[in-house]
């Protein structure tokens, strides 16, 4: 069972933002759904792998805005760009608060989000399904973009594209079940264990974005993302 259908019989998803915290002398689990059909709870977006200055020319969007037609009402966190230095990164991110200080907790997450890029589809550079490869993290300081050399790279280990790095791993693709060029929702969930450790104030900052190796165009809304917080011992 995926820890989303695990998060579902719990219920936590019967509100938009919700917070489980369970302890005891064997468990100690924080869990934090954010459904963003109603609000972005804090969460913000931004870009890097792209040259200083190019923002309009990559045509790079992040806002809450309304999903795709055919998905019916609601939102999500929309993140947009073309990919032109064939190393794109988008990402959103959020400072998580009220864990337990200097400690290495391990975290699962469940990734919902719409992507209208067709499975099994060929592109410039790579597929935009298949190589658009999506990544989640977290890091005890703020993921960011920082200029070296005319270029924005990112503060923390996200790895490059296919492989992970220390402070994000790969938890699939954003290739839609669909042949068809129409969003779909999918979600995905990270199969490999992920363990970092909180700063001195108990704080985690997560990350979820896209490592692309397809020049073109990517358009996603993140619908949903949902965390589970244990300690590894």
């Amino acid at each position: 069972m995926s820890r989303w259908k695990i998060l579902l019989v719990s219920g936590l998803l019967a509100c938009n933002a919700c917070e489980l915290g369970t302890s005891g002398p064997d468990l100690h689990i924080i869990s934090h759904v954010f459904d963003f059909s109603q609000g972005d709870y804090g969460w913000v977006g931004d870009f890097s792998e792209y040259p200083v200055g190019d923002s309009i020319a990559y045509k790079l969007v992040f806002k809450h805005d309304q999903l795709p037609s055919n998905l019916g009402m609601g939102k999500g966190l929309m993140l947009s760009g073309t990919n032109y230095s064939d190393d794109l990164f988008m990402f959103v991110k959020k400072k998580i608060t009220g864990l337990m200080p200097a400690t290495e907790y391990q975290i699962g997450f469940e990734i919902e989000f719409a992507t209208n890029a067709p499975k099994n589809s060929v592109g410039v550079g790579g597929s935009p399904g298949e190589s658009v490869y999506l990544k989640a993290g977290a890091s005890a300081v703020e993921p960011g973009k920082v200029a070296a050399n005319g270029y924005y790279e990112m503060n923390i280990d996200k790895g490059n594209q296919l492989s992970g790095g220390k402070d994000m791993i790969l938890v699939g693709n954003i290739a839609s079940p669909s042949p068809s060029s129409e969003y779909n929702v999918v979600d995905r969930s990270n199969s490999v264990s992920f363990k970092t450790t909180t700063n001195s104030e108990g704080e985690l900052w997560l990350i979820v974005g896209t490592d692309s190796g397809f020049e073109g165009t990517t358009t996603l809304y993140y619908t949903k993302i949902g965390v589970v917080f244990s300690l590894t011992n």
